[in-house]
This record gives structure tokens, C-alpha cells and sequence, in this order.
């Protein structure tokens, strides 16, 4: 009978919940100095990190968020930084969005004390979202739609000089279809080889799949809404067959409709959880097996790959990323956070 009884008691134990006892996450201000909004994010490490936004403005803190340094590009202080990409606490690659010219790529190796510009865009009908990087080598730069094709730019140098992906490895775009450069993460990579790009506007919220380094793409619907104001925002991969796709509409946020999608074949097919986020996010990010998700509602996580998601902050946050165990997130008013 006493063996009996331990067995029970082991196979309860290994029934329980595996967040059971476990503290849910808090975000940990770190005070920055500036108002700056920061959609622009990247975690180095539980101490580096850089972020980007308005009015040129970047800044890096290498002491855990104790103190942060302003280090943007001079003279760019009309610009809006919407994405940053750091390899170090030295070497980092910047990407400011808008029509025409405004749309830039800087590149730093000296932790900002220098800049130099890499990329500028000259065609009036292109607008660049967002970049991410396979290695400190190989990088994507997404455009929205030009001629009725996604427009994307490569780097095999780290940032320091940019080529155009041709344009007949994209399926076309359809009417209204575009990225939403409100996070860092409408373009995303796992391994080597993999990328993806987040669409809404049009239609059909749908995510684009590159598994050659980006040079042909193939496409797949998600059940996530679409619209002007909603469609895929942000997309993270644990590796090149997990990921999730988030999002929901930036104009209603209280919204109730999915607000989640995951895919376990490199993004083939998304499917929708039984539970997800109560409205609008716009950034998501792994830590491990955890998904952490942001928006200006609040922030989620999600201790089993998304299937099931606790809201654990009411602040608003535009972006969320994260080194191994170390995770930041940034937002409007200057506001960045250390997970705790």
C-alpha cells in the first residue's frame, strides 16, 4: 500500500502544472532621461541594450539599465528609428522608416560614437518597416509593396553595403497589403537559412516564408484579422518550424478577435489557440519555451509556446525582446524595462 501511495503521489506531482508555484514576470523601469517613443529594441545581454526611436533618438545602457547613454547618429533628428539590431555593446545597425529618402540604414562599431550612413532609399513608392539579421553578417531590410511586390534589401557585410533582392522570388502582394513598422518584428529569422515577413492591410493577414536566405518567398494565410489598421504586427521563431504570429488592429486594441497565431511547419499553416491576448500587441518575443508578448494594452506570457497566455502588466510597450534569459522591452514616454 505504501508503494501504492508514492506512486499516486509521483504521478500527481508530474500532472501538476509546470508554471505551479512559479512567480509570474514583472517588468522593471529603468529610468532613461528622455520622452523619446522606442519601437526600435535589442537585447545583447542582462546588460547591453540598445533601442531606437522619434527624433533620432538611440540609446544604449551597458550596466543593466542603471544608466543609459544617448548615442543616435548626429543630425538625424527628424528621423524616426523604428528598428535596431545590436551584435554587442559596440556594433549595432539602425534602420529609420518613411517615404523616399527617409527611409536609412546607419551602422555603428564603435558603440555610437560614430555612425556611418549605409543605405538610403530612392524610390518614392517604397517604405522600409524593418530589419533582423541570420548572423552579425547576413541581413533583411522589408519594404512595403512596390510595382505589386514586397521590396527587400540584403546585406552579406553586416550592414555596411546593401543589394536589392530581385523581385520575381515574391509572390505578388495583394490590394492594400503592407508591413507596420510598430515594432522591430514585422521581419524575423531562425537559423541560417529561414525568414519571414508579417503582412496585414489588405484582405488577409499573411506571413511570407523564405527558406534560402531570402531569396524566393512563399506565402500562407493566418486566421489573424486584417485591415488599413490590423494584421500580423510582430513574428518570433524559436527555431526555424515554432513560431507565432501577433497582432490585431492598432485602431480598435480593446478588440476581441484572435489576436494569435502559431505554426509548427515553419509557417505553412497558423493555427489560432484556445486562449490568446485580450486585444492588440504588437511585439513577442521567446525566452526558452515562455512567449512574452507587449502592447499598449498590457503584456501577456504564455509558459506553454502560446497555447495558453496570463496577462501579468497593464503598461504599454511597443516592442519586447530578449538575450537567452534576459528580456527588455520598450515603449512611448521614454519607457524601457528589464524583466524581473
Amino acid at each position: 500500500m505504501r508503494v501504492v501511495l508514492l506512486v499516486c503521489a509521483l504521478l500527481v506531482s508530474l500532472a501538476a502544472p509546470a508554471s505551479a508555484g512559479e512567480h509570474p514576470p514583472t517588468w522593471e523601469p529603468t529610468p532613461t532621461g528622455v520622452t523619446a517613443q522606442f519601437r526600435g529594441l535589442s537585447a545583447v545581454s542582462a546588460r547591453v541594450a540598445w533601442v531606437s526611436g522619434t527624433q533620432g533618438t538611440v540609446l544604449r545602457t551597458t550596466d543593466g539599465g542603471a544608466t543609459w547613454k544617448s548615442v543616435g547618429p548626429p543630425g538625424t533628428e527628424a528621423l524616426q528609428f523604428r528598428d535596431i539590431e545590436a551584435f554587442d555593446a559596440d556594433h549595432a545597425v539602425v534602420l529609420s522608416i518613411g517615404p523616399g529618402t527617409d527611409s536609412r540604414v546607419y551602422r555603428t562599431d564603435d558603440g555610437g560614437a560614430h555612425w556611418r550612413q549605409t543605405f538610403q532609399n530612392t524610390d518614392a513608392a517604397a517604405f522600409y518597416d524593418c530589419l533582423a539579421f541570420f548572423d552579425p553578417w547576413r541581413g533583411l531590410a522589408m519594404s512595403d509593396p512596390v510595382d505589386g511586390r514586397f521590396r527587400v534589401q540584403a546585406t552579406f557585410d553586416g550592414g555596411r553595403s546593401w543589394r536589392q533582392v530581385p523581385d520575381r522570388g515574391f509572390p505578388p502582394a495583394r490590394p492594400g497589403e503592407a508591413g507596420f513598422a510598430a515594432s522591430g518584428q514585422c521581419v524575423t529569422t531562425a537559423g541560417p537559412l529561414d525568414a519571414w515577413l508579417a503582412t496585414g492591410g489588405g484582405a488577409t493577414a499573411r506571413v511570407l516564408h523564405s527558406g534560402d536566405g531570402g531569396r524566393h518567398w512563399s506565402v500562407s494565410d493566418t486566421p489573424l484579422p486584417s485591415s488599413p489598421s490590423a494584421g500580423v504586427f510582430a513574428l518570433a521563431f524559436r527555431d526555424p518550424r515554432h513560431g507565432v504570429a501577433i497582432g490585431g488592429d492598432f485602431a480598435n486594441p480593446t478588440a476581441s478577435g484572435p489576436a494569435v497565431a502559431l505554426t509548427g511547419d515553419a509557417g505553412r499553416t497558423w493555427r489560432t489557440p484556445a486562449q490568446y491576448p485580450a486585444g492588440y500587441r504588437s511585439g513577442v518575443a521567446w525566452r526558452g519555451g515562455t512567449l512574452l508578448a507587449v502592447g499598449p494594452g498590457g503584456s501577456d506570457y504564455s509558459p506553454d509556446g502560446g497555447r495558453h497566455w496570463t496577462s501579468f502588466d497593464t503598461g504599454s510597450f511597443d516592442s519586447v525582446d530578449c538575450a537567452g534569459a534576459a528580456c527588455w522591452a520598450s515603449g512611448a514616454g521614454g519607457r524601457v524595462a528589464r524583466l524581473r
